[in-house]
């Protein structure tokens, strides 16, 4: 990434981007404006190329924007929209606090800059606080006063020094740092530094413009540099002012009821909702008012919200513990969008895999490809395990109204012989064709299956090995394992490390999806994938569907201590959506330390679940309703049925709206006594209501309103993860287990009794199974 660094000064306006060896300036003074300012970066360095933009600004900032207008430059500063400007993402800071964090070392560092007033910054271990220590009561002025250019004029050089040494160690003695750093343009000015100090560098402010963004000037990741601190002046999540004060505000609101809140706003119904690209959330049965979501709002922003989607759309690299971009937004970008990844356009690759899967389909749909026995296929089994086979069986299921009827489309991924052996049984060998699914090929549980469907595959076939060739395709990117399977490379599909398994299902992994409803219906599912892309990059966040989502997760879980997340979809194709949404979600934000790897003290990812309506009312919704925990519930419905069939539809959809105004508003004491209830079953029949929900509607399940709905969802969690300040797109949890099983599988197999070094338990539920194995 390339980052241009603006050090907006009293006198002048100095400027340096990634890669070039000195910085450009232009003339600043009393009447320079914001607008201004930005001309004069455009025109001091026209050709200069980047990305993201840091600016030092000669005041207070706050939450990434100014506060005051500056005392010695023009107006219009604050409130300038200096994004939209610079037509990237901006990051301000006060000017002495980028010097500030050019010139850290680690530690308590106190930073002072001694130029037109007296810019002052702490700095400990990693985070900064700008302070504004210049405008403190000193003598019969302030320190500004005295220790500025005001004081320099009027008292002179001499007794200028002196109140310099003064100042530094009142300030010394009163915040104890274990260095302190004099900067600024007149600290050239002392004949020797006060005790403790060390002289700063202006260049420096340009050093710190830079690790705003995690980089050093030559673009290159800071963090090694910084030995692993976070660098981007951004506070831990529990002391940011919105977090307390979102907390201040949950102790006054959490008794508050739903009935309240709708019967004091007559409109509340109409006026807490959004809308985008064709889907529709209703979110004011939730437990929250307008400041609610202001103070959500402005956590997401002091959290760098918008600056985490800039970068992940820009490809840069912020899955950190596996060093790679996040890119499934890439997957389902138009095939003129320029998307690069360490220096590459990703995206001609992209499409070129979409346009091979395409004719693949089609030959195979058509029944242009034979298998060995020169027969059609007419079957399709999808071998793979996690985002290989949830999203494609999810995609399968729910998009079955559009899928080849004539075809039979079934799904393997337990590495109990089971799951196989049930796929394959009334299948002829002759008509089937197998996707095996496996980044590596060499998956314990994908490649276990594909080497008894090939045992099977064969048995039926008269043992030719050639005949592998015509009924398997691998989606991998490890050529020599996928020809030493005997399958033809030609028929290999690849994606790429910038691609997550529980967000790949757009991709090649999508083949089976592809083969089911044809590519026609897997474009138009890209499209829909897109739009809520461009939507979650471009709208503001309080109209910001993934947002809004996003945020009200992070209030139950971390206000009310809401532990899970039910998702009730109302349309039986959508079968497999809480399935396919449990991993996106809980091995995305399941996590229990921050991307820098410090403990987390805070709850994180939910545990999501849930089942279809109506069949779900007939099952758990007595513990939604009338149970001692609180679980948030998103209800998913659609306006028209693709299988109209009489009343049914309107039924289904009855249950929708009723359930949500039941959880809401439940029934009291009062509303129960008055129908002739006994008094001894009022408590029994009482819903204390007070239960949220959001209400998502769309118009119909097409393969465009999926690829919606599914986006919807991953960037809510982006959204969680960017809060709770955790790596979204690692799974190290999955690890540990795999690796134990590998140890265990050969001391299960063992024909002679093995040394065994687990723990007791382990050791005695392994020698079980020896024995109970031995005597069958």
């Amino acid at each position: 990434m390339r980052v241009l660094v603006v050090d907006i000064g009293g006198t002048h306006v100095k400027v340096l981007a990634t890669g070039e060896k000195s910085p450009r300036e232009f003339p600043s003074g009393p009447t320079l404006t914001a607008a201004q300012m930005v001309a004069g970066v455009k025109t001091a360095a026209p050709e200069w190329k980047y990305d993201a933009v840091s600016i030092g600004y000669p005041g207070p900032v706050l939450h990434g924007r100014p506060v005051v207008e500056p005392r010695h430059l023009g107006s219009g500063w604050v409130g300038f929209d200096y994004r939209i400007a610079f037509g990237c993402p901006v990051r301000v800071v006060n000017d002495a606090a980028m010097q500030a964090l050019g010139s850290y070392q680690g530690g308590k560092m106190l930073f002072l800059g001694l130029g037109t007033g007296l810019g002052s910054t702490l700095i400990v271990e990693g985070i900064v606080e700008p302070m504004e220590l210049g405008h403190l009561p000193y003598r019969n002025g302030t320190f500004e006063e005295y220790v500025g250019l005001h004081g320099l004029q009027a008292h002179g050089l001499t007794q200028w020094r002196r109140d310099v040494v003064d100042v530094v160690s009142r300030l010394i003695a009163a915040l104890e740092p274990e260095d302190v750093v004099l900067g600024g343009g007149d600290v050239h000015q002392l004949d020797t530094l006060p005790p403790g100090c060390r002289a700063g560098d202006n260049a420096n402010a340009f050093l710190g413009g830079f690790r705003l963004w995690e980089l050093t000037q030559d673009g290159l990741d800071a963090s090694q540099e910084m030995k692993g601190r976070a660098m981007t002046g951004m506070l831990p999540l529990t002391a940011r002012e919105s977090w307390k004060a979102l907390q201040a505000h949950h102790e006054k609101i959490r008794s508050l009821h739903l009935r309240t809140l709708f019967a004091d706003d007559a409109t509340r119904g109409e006026r807490l909702t959004a809308e985008a690209v064709g889907i529709y959330l209703d979110y004011s049965k939730n437990r929250v008012t307008d400041e609610t979501l202001t103070l959500l709002r402005r956590l997401a922003e002091e959290s760098g919200l918008r600056e985490r989607i800039d970068a992940m759309f820009r490809g840069d690299k912020i899955n950190r513990t596996e060093d790679r971009a996040v890119l499934h937004v890439a997957l389902r970008a138009p095939r003129d969008t320029s998307i690069v990844v360490d220096g590459k356009n990703v995206m001609p690759e992209v499409h070129a895999v979409l346009d091979a899967m395409a004719d693949f389909s089609n030959r195979v749909r058509s029944g242009a490809w034979k298998g060995h026995t020169g027969k059609r296929i007419r079957n399709v089994i999808n071998i793979g395990i996690g985002g290989s086979d949830l999203g494609p069986v999810m995609a399968y299921e729910a998009l079955k109204h559009e899928s080849d009827r004539a075809m039979t489309f079934r799904f393997v991924s337990n590495v109990d012989g089971t799951d196989l052996v049930e796929a394959t049984r009334d299948l002829d060998p002759a008509e089937t064709l197998f996707v095996a699914s496996s980044k590596t090929f060499t998956t314990l549980e994908t490649m276990t299956n594909a080497e008894s469907a090939r045992q099977w595959l064969l048995a039926g076939l008269g043992g030719d090995v050639k005949a592998v060739a015509k009924h398997f395709v691998a989606v991998s990117t490890n050529a020599q394992k996928v020809s030493e399977f005997g399958i033809d490379t030609a028929n290999m599909f690849g994606f790429w490390d910038w691609v997550g398994g529980r967000y790949s299902m757009d991709s090649a992994i999508g083949l089976s999806t592809m083969l089911a409803v044809g590519p026609d219906n897997f474009r138009a599912m890209l499209t829909g994938f897109h739009q809520m892309d461009e939507h979650f990059r471009t709208a503001p966040f309080e109209r910001n569907l993934p947002v809004l989502l996003g945020l009200l997760t992070v209030w139950y879980t971390d206000f009310f201590g809401a532990e899970t997340v039910a998702i009730l979809p109302y349309d039986q194709y959508l079968k497999r959506f809480p399935a396919y949404l449990q991993q996106l979600t809980m091995e995305s934000n399941g996590k229990h330390v921050t991307r820098e790897g410090a403990e987390i003290g805070y709850p994180t990812g939910p545990i999501y679940w849930g089942e279809p309506g109506t069949n779900g009312q007939h099952s758990f919704y007595q513990l939604i309703h009338q149970g001692t925990r609180l679980i948030p519930c998103d209800f998913i419905a659609f306006s028209h049925a693709l299988n109209p069939l009489g009343r049914h539809h309107d039924f289904l959809t009855a249950n929708v709206f009723a359930q949500t105004e039941a959880l809401a508003f439940g029934k009291t004491r009062e509303q129960v006594k008055a129908e002739g209830t006994p008094d001894s079953l009022v408590p029994h029949r009482m819903f204390q209501g007070n239960r949220p929900s959001n209400t998502i509607l769309a118009e119909r399940l097409t393969p465009e309103t999926l690829g919606k709905l599914v986006a919807l969802y991953e960037h809510s969690v982006f959204t969680q993860g960017a809060i709770w300040d955790v790596d979204s797109f690692d799974q190290w949890g999955v690890e540990l287990g795999k690796v134990l099983a590998q140890r265990i599988i050969p001391e299960l197999e063992s024909p002679t009794e093995p040394k065994l070094g687990h723990d007791s338990s382990t050791n005695n539920l392994i020698r079980r199974y020896r024995k109970s194995r031995s005597t069958r």
